[in-house]
């Protein structure tokens, strides 16, 4: 879903697009699926959250945001070969503001994640790409 798009569907789609990945993975393929970006998920969450009269919790995400993330990105896996030996590989991105890695989006994204590339705006407009610090 783009940017535009309403907020229930911005929250849909990762899930759509996940269960397409399965779909291969089940059937022995390797798929790879990226999020661009999370952060933007959380925030159409946010919305459906607060028009729902949902109690906000820290930066006024429900307090379920983490679940959600944590379930969508458990959802990559390789398969046994019993299993068709099928994998999915997912790669969350998620948008800082003004660098700060120690927001709650972030934070959360991280913790799930078995690591992360930080990609720095200070050394991108200095010409040094990629950028990554």
């Amino acid at each position: 879903a783009t940017a535009s798009e309403v907020a229930a569907l911005q929250f849909v789609a990762p899930y759509a697009a996940s269960s397409m990945g399965e779909y291969f993975r089940d059937n022995g393929k390797h798929a790879l699926i990226i999020y661009d970006d999370l952060s933007k998920h959380a925030v159409a969450y946010r919305q459906i959250s607060l028009l729902l009269r949902r109690p906000p919790g820290r930066e006024a995400y429900p307090g379920d945001v983490f679940y959600l993330h944590s379930r969508l990105l458990e959802r990559a896996a390789k398969m046994s070969e019993e299993k068709g030996g099928g994998s999915l590989t997912a790669l969350p991105i998620i948008e800082t503001h003004a660098g700060d890695v120690s927001a709650y989006i972030p934070t959360n994204v991280i913790s799930i994640t078995d690591g992360q590339i930080f990609l720095e705006s200070e050394l991108f407009y200095k010409g040094i790409r990629l950028a990554v610090n």
